[in-house]
């Protein structure tokens, strides 16, 4: 397997950490794995040069930011097998938040956050309507979120 990236336990550990709290410090994490400080910075760059880590986010609360009608929409397009104009274009307006190209009848599922249905009804209009490839759209609205999350599982390997 080329550039294949081998982790171990000490790894895993600092990635479940950090994890559940981005804000964790080297000498918290170190205290927690029983390592120096010293050792988990150099982990910490590695794991960041190997891409591993790929940013440090802040959740925040879309309810209070007033970001209250979640939609996924699937999509169909007219690019070609590989192509992603219509996906990169797609990626740039600030209301969507995830852009999958997916197999199956649709070729894109797209997650959009808006503070309500007319928003999301401009967004359609003034946004996706300039994006030449997109042929046509099904939306869903969703009514109540029982989870979401972007935590990865780790392995306790």
């Amino acid at each position: 397997m080329e550039n294949e990236i081998i982790l171990d336990k000490i790894d895993f550990g600092i990635l479940r950490l950090m994890q559940e709290n981005a804000r964790i410090s080297n000498a918290d994490i170190a205290r927690e794995l029983n390592m120096a400080p010293s050792a988990v910075l150099e982990r910490v760059k590695k794991l960041e040069q190997k891409k591993v880590i790929l940013q440090f986010t802040t959740r925040l609360n879309p309810s209070l930011l007033h970001q209250k009608l979640l939609a996924f929409v699937f999509m169909k397009a007219a690019d070609g097998l590989g192509c992603s104009t219509t996906g990169k274009a797609l990626a740039k307006i600030p209301e969507v938040q995830e852009v999958h190209h997916v197999a199956g009848e649709d070729c894109y599922l797209v997650k959009i956050r808006t503070t309500d249905s007319a928003s999301l009804m401009e967004l359609m209009r003034n946004e996706f309507s300039k994006i030449p490839n997109i042929l046509s759209t099904r939306t869903t609205i969703v009514l109540e979120t029982v989870k979401e999350q972007q935590q990865l599982i780790i392995p306790e390997k």
